[in-house]
Parts: structure tokens; C-alpha cells; sequence
């Protein structure tokens, strides 16, 4: 009954942050459809892989740090903000016949032939993304007291990295699907182009917001 109390207002509150479109929807939406099936889950594991590493950081002590040292938070936010920014102008400014992956310029932009690793893009995104580190700090921390088990902190990492790995994985496949991948055959630049926007968006937005304290 213990571990209900805990888990079902916790992920009451994580899944629907976890569906709401937000850097780690665009980075997964932006792989399956420029990289194909292949390319969308191995960014998929990635952004599951970093939300299990905030997880595992908000359960071991992540907000008491980020509360007390507040210029951390701010550091967080700020170059976070920044990263997402600087990849959304990177894919702004690709070219058609020249665009630019996740490591450098790149040439075709027919799936499975952009360069970069796939899965460091989604790790990176998620990493870099400040929301998910207030996220796991003011939701997930804050419902864990000394009293709570070890097997249950291990299980609401589980199912936080499961629950990402199976949303994500749904995105990817219907995206790379091959009706969609059909109609989206000629506006993988424009794809591009509208990730683009959308990190400058949310990165401006996180550094706009960085002085807000955790939990605000």
C-alpha cells in the first residue's frame, strides 16, 4: 500500500510531462523521420537512458544539492538552454544537398545515411534538457524519505526508463513508418528546419527561466 502512495501520484505526474511534446519529442520525432526506424529507436534509448540517469540522480540527493547550491541550478539552466539553441540554429542553417548531423556536416538525408550517433543525439538532448532535472528533483526526490525501500527506488527508475522506452518507441515507429516516411519523403529539410525552431523555442524558454529557483 506503501509503494502505491508513492508511485501513483509520482507518475500521475510524470507521464503526462513524459507525452507532452518537448526536446526529447522533437529529438525522437527528427531521428525517425531523417534516420528511419533504426536511427529513431537508438535515439529513443538514449533519451530513456538519461531520463533513467536523472531518475537515479533525483533519488540519491540531486534536489537537496541543486536547493542549496542555487547557482548550480542556474549553471544547469544555462547551459542546457544554450546547447538546445545552438543545435536548433545548427539545423536552421543545413542545407538540402550539405545539411548538418548530430557531428558535422552531412550529405544525403535519406534515412540511415546521416552521420552521427543516433543514440548520443537522444542521450544529449535529454541531458542538456533543465526540465527534466526540475522535473525528477521537485517530483521524484520530494516524495522518497529515509523510510522509503531500496527496492522501491529501484523500481521507480525501472519504470521511469520502461515508460520512456515504450512511449518513445510508439513516436518512432509510427514516424518512420513507411506511409509517413512516404510523406515526408520531400520535406526532410523542412523537418529539420522545424527542429530547428522548436530547440531555439525551448532553449530560449529554459534561459529566460534560468533564475528560477528549483521547483518554481
Amino acid at each position: 500500500m506503501h509503494a502505491m502512495t508513492v508511485l501513483l501520484p509520482v507518475f500521475g505526474i510524470f507521464i503526462p510531462a513524459l507525452i507532452l511534446p518537448g526536446p526529447d519529442f522533437v529529438a525522437v520525432v527528427r531521428s525517425s523521420i531523417t534516420r528511419g526506424t533504426r536511427g529513431g529507436l537508438l535515439t529513443t534509448l538514449g533519451v530513456s537512458t538519461g531520463l533513467g540517469l536523472y531518475a537515479t540522480l533525483s533519488l540519491l540527493g540531486l534536489s537537496t544539492i541543486l536547493v542549496e547550491y542555487q547557482w548550480l541550478t542556474w549553471t544547469v539552466r544555462v547551459l542546457g538552454g544554450a546547447y538546445l539553441v545552438y543545435l536548433g540554429i545548427r539545423l536552421l542553417r543545413a542545407k538540402p544537398d550539405a545539411a548538418m548531423g548530430d557531428d558535422g556536416p552531412r550529405g544525403d538525408l535519406a534515412p540511415g545515411k546521416i552521420r552521427g550517433n543516433a543514440l548520443v543525439f537522444g542521450f544529449l538532448v535529454t541531458l542538456t534538457n533543465p526540465k527534466a532535472i526540475v522535473l525528477f528533483a521537485s517530483v521524484f526526490a520530494t516524495a522518497v524519505t529515509a523510510s522509503t525501500p531500496g527496492w522501491l527506488m529501484v523500481l521507480m527508475i525501472a519504470l521511469v526508463v520502461a515508460s520512456a522506452l515504450g512511449w518513445y518507441s510508439i513516436v518512432s515507429l509510427f514516424m518512420s513508418s513507411a506511409p509517413v516516411m512516404r510523406r515526408f519523403a520531400r520535406m526532410r529539410h523542412w523537418i529539420e528546419r522545424a527542429a530547428g525552431i522548436s530547440f531555439v523555442l525551448i532553449g530560449g524558454r529554459i534561459l529566460a527561466d534560468a533564475g528560477r529557483p528549483v521547483g518554481a
